[in-house]
């Protein structure tokens, strides 16, 4: 997902009504955590992650997730980095995942609704040994809280999957509040600015060539920590 509005080889650094956290972060995050998230399932996402579970089952290996991954830029290098690990990247656009012509063995894209995946997923008992979320569209107006990850009634399902998270945006706000819904939640994390030195998906690129600060969310949800990338 893009959280920047682009025109021509310019990309706009990330606007909203919000000047700091949302004042009603706490609030909602607390009554997700508090209240499950009930919303049938889409059929295409149902198959999908049947596909997917068959796939995972041959591959044999722990799972890294990665989260609206766009064109799948980023989870070929994760799989490319990790080849001992089994890479899912999940994103909701057909057209975005086809532009990956060729992905190595060990990397799965699916076209799915990432609300009902992750559900699908941890219904299974599927436990990440990682969960990337890079650059997913940050929804900056104030009114759009819910649909952030950390104020979507999803947040509980992401922390449930478990694993090594890592967020990555070009929105601080978007940062922080990722952070502060942790901790709510009883989880640590580690917030800082990221150097984007070999960028990992082409809005990383653009972003850092247009000189806007990037930031990384990193947390152990489980006891399966990776090194540091």
């Amino acid at each position: 997902m893009t959280s920047q509005t682009q025109k021509g080889n310019s990309v706009r650094a990330v606007t909203s009504n919000q000047t700091g956290m949302h004042e009603k972060l706490e609030q909602t995050v607390r009554k997700h955590l508090s209240h499950a998230y009930r919303k049938p399932y889409s059929d295409h996402t149902e198959q999908a992650f049947a596909s997917a579970s068959a796939w995972l089952e041959q591959q044999d290996k722990p799972l890294l997730l990665d989260s609206y991954c766009g064109t799948g830029t980023s989870s070929r290098w994760l799989a490319d980095t990790h080849p001992d690990c089994a890479v899912i990247g999940i994103d909701k656009s057909e057209a975005r995942l086809n532009k990956l012509e060729k992905q190595p063995d060990n990397c799965l894209l699916v076209r799915a609704d990432t609300d009902d995946f992750w559900r699908l997923a941890l219904a299974a008992g599927w436990q990440a040994r990682q969960h990337s979320l890079f650059y997913p569209n940050p929804w900056p107006k104030s009114e759009h809280l819910k649909r952030r990850c950390h104020g979507s009634p999803l947040f509980p399902t992401l922390i449930a999957l478990g694993g090594q998270l890592e967020l990555r945006t070009n929105w601080r706000i978007y940062a922080e509040e990722f952070c502060a819904a942790l901790k709510i939640a009883g989880i640590s994390s580690e917030l800082k600015k990221l150097d984007a030195g070999q960028p990992v998906t082409a809005f990383e690129r653009k972003y850092s060539e247009a000189g806007q600060n990037l930031w990384q969310v990193c947390a152990q949800l489980s006891s399966h920590p990776l090194s540091p990338l």
